[in-house]
């Protein structure tokens, strides 16, 4: 059974940090490219970031460049996302995804995607991030 699981939410402060985990398993983990979703509340789901197989490439959404950054670590079959500098309208439901069926070289140069369910092969049960005072 395919399982992506999302930790690491929670509340935090404008202009604080948080760091999420993925964990997955029932899947080759290594094989797939991994992605972050995120959906505020009452909006679509948005994508913000890609990593491919290997880990040694990155595609940010220009919302998030700069102050987000996805890395994985494969032995572990984790994928995780550092937030930093983060900022009321960060407030959303994270979402882990694998396999982006298009291909990941379609997320370059991505400024912004509005995504769909069938976008992607594998998903989470997301995990909520507030950013509030």
């Amino acid at each position: 059974e395919v399982q992506l699981v999302e930790s690491g939410g929670g509340l935090v402060q404008p202009g604080g940090s948080l760091k999420l985990s993925c964990a997955t398993s029932g899947f080759t983990f290594s094989s797939y490219d991994m992605n972050w979703v995120r959906q505020a509340p009452g909006k679509g789901l948005e994508w913000i970031a890609a990593i491919n197989e290997a880990g040694d490439s990155m595609y940010y959404a220009d919302s998030v460049r700069g102050r987000f950054h996805i890395s994985r670590d494969n032995a572990k079959n984790t994928l995780y996302l550092q937030m930093n500098s983060l900022k009321t309208e960060d407030s959303a439901k994270y979402y882990c995804a694998a396999d982006f069926r298009a291909g990941i070289q379609a997320l370059d140069h991505m400024t912004h995607f509005d995504a769909q369910r069938d976008d992607f092969r594998h998903w989470g049960q997301g995990t909520q991030v507030t950013v509030s005072t």
